[in-house]
């Protein structure tokens, strides 16, 4: 069932790897639509707060590019593992709160659970997109490659 009060028109999932341009194309979308039409929602926003928030650690920095959310980077992944386990719902109850565009960007579709949850929610609004670059693409883009980084729920290495 739908979060109370929430009622999009059109729901677009996006996934890729790493660099592949999901958040310049979701970013070029919202430009053209306008923020009052389209919605752009991260699931990795209210995970990196609520991570920040329980380990005593600075949400901005866990936000940015930098070296310091690669310090936490790995046991972030495993702590939203653990709540996502616990609640498939949880961080995208969160984004969706008081949400009234008709149509909403999700930048970062990472998990078949995000898409189940989606699914079940909203039904017949919901449409997946799949964002690819080429390998080189994605290095010029500051991707470099690190073992040990796929996990079997995730769209992200697929």
């Amino acid at each position: 069932m739908a979060p109370l009060g929430a009622s999009p028109r059109l729901v677009l999932l996006f996934s890729g790897k790493r660099k592949s341009g999901k958040d310049f194309v979701t970013e070029r979308l919202k430009s053209r639509l306008g923020g009052n039409i389209c919605a752009l929602l991260r699931l990795s926003g209210p995970l990196k707060e609520e991570y920040a928030r329980e380990h005593g650690l600075d949400f901005q920095r866990l936000l940015d590019a930098s070296t310091y959310k690669e310090t936490y980077r790995r046991d972030m992944i495993c702590w939203g593992e653990q709540k996502r386990q616990a609640d498939p719902g949880f961080f995208c109850r969160k984004i969706v709160e008081g949400v009234s565009q008709p149509i909403w960007l999700v930048s970062d579709t990472r998990r078949t659970s995000d898409i189940q949850w989606f699914q079940e929610a909203y039904g017949a609004v919901i449409q997946t997109v799949r964002v690819v670059a080429s390998e080189q693409s994605r290095q010029q883009r500051g991707w470099v490659f690190t073992p040990g980084r796929g996990h079997s729920a995730s769209l992200g290495h697929l």
